[in-house]
């Protein structure tokens, strides 16, 4: 009864601590908040100076005493000071002295990180003003987002395709009976079209740059009309701006060597999932999540390669945020049945 007076005053949330974004979702009023995982610093004092889209707009402009960066990499903390801060901001923007109490939090974490990571990122929350941390794998909370009946016992499979990792997993009875997590996803499909332009045009562009070109023309299978755009960037041998147009097929061609490992951990799960629960999934498919899963021709190219029906989840960006949400307000009626069960 306590836990439940002490949630009645409290604004708990739910945060997909994403390497590319954050998302946040409030009890009781969906996702509240939806910003860049990045943050922009003094040099020497470290002193932070922006957070989030402001930041985001700093990286790659910033003169030689501020630092932009991204405090996470490949879904674990790098760099535990600002990711420490980044969440504090984040929680103090949401929580808005709404209440009188420190809000409980539920954060979706990559499935494949080690103790000391989850560790790290669960202390990282606490110093952030969290009074309790709930920590739950990515795969599954996309799974409870994208609205996959994870009790049945029948076998589901999720492909959560983030900025930092691509989380897999084949689900059934409430666990994960198959997971695997692969730091390979949208922040290195980015670095994949960078080193394109540098070797093809001797043009060097940013990592925003780089991100609009995926989202604008990047596909990975044949458009039935393919698309041109102009990518302006500095001549590395002249120094000199310059600009050059691409086409969706360069960029197809780009994005290869990321995909493939991405479809190569895909079908490594599916060797390894158990026959019944491959039998499932002939009827049941994969579904598909996270900013990377809106790559053009994704679905298409991934369902050629397993034949299996392939489906996009409902604003696949949110499934983990809106994952961790419903785990959130489910919460107490999970205490109470672990504690029935004992």
């Amino acid at each position: 009864m306590f836990n439940y007076l002490l949630s009645l005053f409290s604004n708990d949330m739910g945060i997909d601590l994403g390497t590319a974004s954050i998302l946040v979702y409030l009890k009781g009023q969906e996702i509240v908040l939806r910003e860049p995982s990045v943050v922009a610093m003094e040099k020497d004092t470290k002193q932070v100076l922006a957070i989030g889209v402001e930041a985001k707009r700093m990286l790659g402009k910033t003169p030689a005493n501020i630092i932009a960066v991204r405090p996470l990499r490949n879904g674990v903390i790098a760099d535990f000071e600002a990711t420490e801060r980044m969440i504090r901001y984040f929680i103090k923007k949401v929580h808005n002295r709404r209440s009188l109490l420190h809000p409980r939090v539920v954060i979706g974490v990559p499935s494949g990180i080690t103790e000391v990571e989850r560790r790290a990122v669960r202390e990282s929350a606490e110093q952030a003003g969290a009074r309790d941390v709930y920590l739950i794998d990515e795969p599954m909370a996309a799974a409870i987002g994208a609205g996959i009946p994870i009790q049945e016992p029948e076998g589901s499979m999720i492909v959560d395709i983030g900025g930092g990792t691509t989380e897999v997993a084949v689900i059934s009875l409430g666990g994960m009976v198959v997971a695997k997590s692969l730091g390979i996803a949208g922040d290195e499909m980015d670095e994949a079209i960078v080193q394109y332009f540098r070797r093809k045009y001797n043009l060097i562009i940013g990592d925003n740059t780089a991100e609009e070109v995926k989202m604008k023309i990047g596909s990975v299978y044949p458009l039935e009309k393919e698309m041109t755009m102009d990518v302006k960037g500095r001549d590395q041998v002249t120094g000199l701006p310059k600009t050059v147009k691409i086409t969706s097929e360069e960029i197809r061609s780009a994005l290869s060597d990321p995909v493939k490992a991405i479809i190569e951990v895909i079908k490594n799960t599916l060797e390894e999932t158990p026959a019944e629960l491959a039998a499932d999934l002939v009827d049941r498919g994969i579904i598909m999540s996270g900013g990377g899963s809106l790559i053009k021709g994704l679905p298409e190219l991934l369902a050629q390669e397993t034949e299996l029906p392939v489906n996009l989840a409902d604003d696949p960006i949110t499934c983990v945020a809106r994952g961790t949400g419903m785990y959130l307000e489910e919460l107490d009626n999970i205490k109470n049945s672990k504690k029935k069960n004992f």
